[in-house]
């Protein structure tokens, strides 16, 4: 009887990738994890701490660090960092050799609310709360404010954070019970009534007309109330 060895050879090749496969596996699910890595993506300043992170990536009461990577669930880490009222968005990745690293998304604040509680408003609109470790230079937000209606504040506070002029200028936003607008700058000292947000641009464009025209003529220190809630005029009270 002839012997194929070509049989054989396929074989013995088959055993061995399947030997080698099994012992990889293996060997890549026993490795252990070391210490995770964290990354802040965008924003310098932190609102959030490293310290603060590293306690969030805790599964069953303890911490990742010398466990298995079979026993780490990625998305129990990531899910636990998303709760965080800070972060926007994190992603937890695990390398080859076991290594994780988490990558953080912090909120960005444009406005801060100062009433009977306080907080910030983030750039979707959404709460988020003071940080013990960095406070942003935002405008300030005062009057009747209801933290599950945020939707006035948010408009005008977004307006203010994309127009440089506003940017510049503008340190609080006041918002009456009747959900109207005020405005106050950083250098000058009478009330902007903006009303309600209807026709908002030309209000604003309004109001940038107003201050040119008033610095020129060095009246703009002259005035107690500027009412932009009229969109074709400006209506001034004086000191």
């Amino acid at each position: 009887m002839r012997v194929n060895y070509n049989y054989i050879k396929v074989f013995v090749l088959l055993v061995l990738v399947v030997f080698l496969y099994v012992f990889s596996s293996f060997k890549n699910a026993s490795r252990i994890v070391g210490d995770p890595s964290i990354k802040f993506v965008g924003e310098e300043n932190l609102f959030i701490t490293h310290e603060t992170v590293s306690k969030l990536l805790i599964q069953n009461q303890e911490g990742i660090k010398n466990k298995a990577k079979e026993i780490i669930d990625l998305n129990g880490l990531e899910s636990a960092l998303n709760s965080n009222p800070m972060i926007k968005e994190a992603q937890v990745f695990m390398s080859v050799d076991g290594s994780i690293t988490a990558e953080i998304k912090q909120k960005k604040p444009i406005a801060r609310v100062s009433t009977n509680a306080s907080y910030y408003v983030d750039e979707q609109g959404s709460f988020m709360p003071l940080s013990t470790n960095y406070t942003a230079r935002v405008p300030l937000v005062t009057g009747i404010i209801l933290k599950n209606d945020l939707k006035n504040v948010y408009t005008i506070a977004k307006k203010i954070q994309s127009d440089e002029f506003l940017k510049k200028h503008v340190v609080e936003i006041h918002q009456n019970e009747n959900k109207t607008i005020d405005l106050k700058f950083r250098l000058y000292d009478f009330k902007i009534e903006l009303g309600p947000l209807k026709l908002l641009d030309k209000k604003i464009n309004n109001l940038k007309v107003f201050c040119q025209k008033a610095i020129k003529d060095k009246t703009i220190g002259n005035y107690s109330v500027v009412n932009l809630k009229f969109d074709n005029q400006v209506i001034c009270t004086k000191k």
